[in-house]
């Protein structure tokens, strides 16, 4: 019998759907395998770190759950309950104070203080800094995208130097102001401080929160102290340990990454710097308040969802140790 031969360019026959029918599973097999991917691989004897959905597949099929399963049906089964085993870390919750910190936190952003509605005439800043942001001015031009070609930054570069981005950025304005220091530390925040609080509205306002993470340049009540002292209708608001996430000037931050620091191709510090500053006010003619929508009764959840894998485990360890 003679062997057909496809020209090339020629379009692909059709797989004929009944010489190949689609493999059908059971509810019970999907459920199965929805299982295994919510159980630590270790905890399976498969020797993986993090479970993909080819692994998956292997396991269901070495296991009998399925005589043949793909990747794909695998991924769409997870799909259907938002299960994703692939791993994410975090930092569990050692705040004692965890939850009124970020209560008073997230009040902020709801536009409250002590159960009261702010004042037109109250702000909420959120301000931290970004550490290391380097020049790296590259040994080769960049070169610009084209048909059918992206984007071409030479791998090898020479440092010129690193410098602090530090900004405030106003919660319910979306306005920035932010500048650059050599290094962090205690001066180069109250500078920026400075800078934000000898402006209008801020100047003359009833109050002004300042919300910042733990790091060594705003922590604790001396913080606090030093900065109501300089400008008695500052209020400084620290979130909790480990908890910069609910610092929304972190987003700033990200959008910062993306749209100016990344790909790093700087001649210099000075053009970094000058980089920050045009965007700044490119961002600020534009920007709209970020959606935030994680509340207080969100938290409650977060904190019964960690309590009840604390006492799991806990239990667990427990039985583990009396086997």
């Amino acid at each position: 019998m003679a062997r057909s031969v496809r020209r090339p360019g020629a379009a692909r026959p059709a797989r004929p759907s009944a010489h190949w029918p689609a493999p059908v599973f059971t509810p019970l097999q999907a459920a199965q395998v929805k299982a295994l991917a919510c159980q630590l691989p270790a905890e399976t004897g498969a020797p993986l770190s993090r479970w993909s959905c080819p692994e998956l597949a292997r396991e269901a099929m070495s296991r009998g759950i399925a005589a043949s399963v793909s990747a794909s049906t695998v991924r769409r089964w997870l799909d259907q309950d938002a299960i994703k085993p692939w791993n994410r870390s975090w930092i569990f919750i050692t705040d004692p104070d965890f939850r009124p910190k970020a209560a008073c936190v997230l009040d902020l952003y709801a536009h409250s203080r002590d159960g009261e509605p702010l004042d037109a005439d109250e702000y909420v800043i959120s301000a931290d800094e970004k550490t290391s942001i380097q020049a790296r001015c590259r040994c080769h031009p960049t070169l610009a995208p084209g048909q059918a070609r992206a984007m071409r930054v030479n791998h090898t570069y020479g440092r010129g130097g690193a410098l602090a981005y530090l900004a405030a950025y106003d919660v319910h304005r979306a306005k920035v102001s932010g500048r650059t220091e050599p290094r962090t530390g205690i001066d180069p925040f109250m500078n920026l401080v400075a800078q934000v609080m000898t402006q209008e509205p801020y100047a003359s306002a009833k109050r002004v929160f300042w919300i910042v993470d733990n790091g060594s340049s705003h922590r604790g009540q001396k913080a606090a102290a030093r900065l109501s002292a300089a400008y008695p209708n500052a209020v400084m608001v620290h979130t909790p340990v480990h908890a910069s996430w609910l610092n929304q000037v972190e987003i700033y931050f990200s959008v910062v990454q993306r749209k100016v620091v990344s790909p790093n191709d700087f001649t210099d510090l000075a053009q970094v710097g000058d980089r920050l500053r045009v965007f700044e006010d490119r961002y600020n003619a534009t920007a709209q308040p970020f959606q935030w929508r994680f509340t207080t009764s969100d938290l409650d959840g977060l904190l019964a969802r960690l309590a009840r894998h604390t006492a799991d485990h806990q239990e667990e360890s427990s039985t583990a140790l009396t086997a």
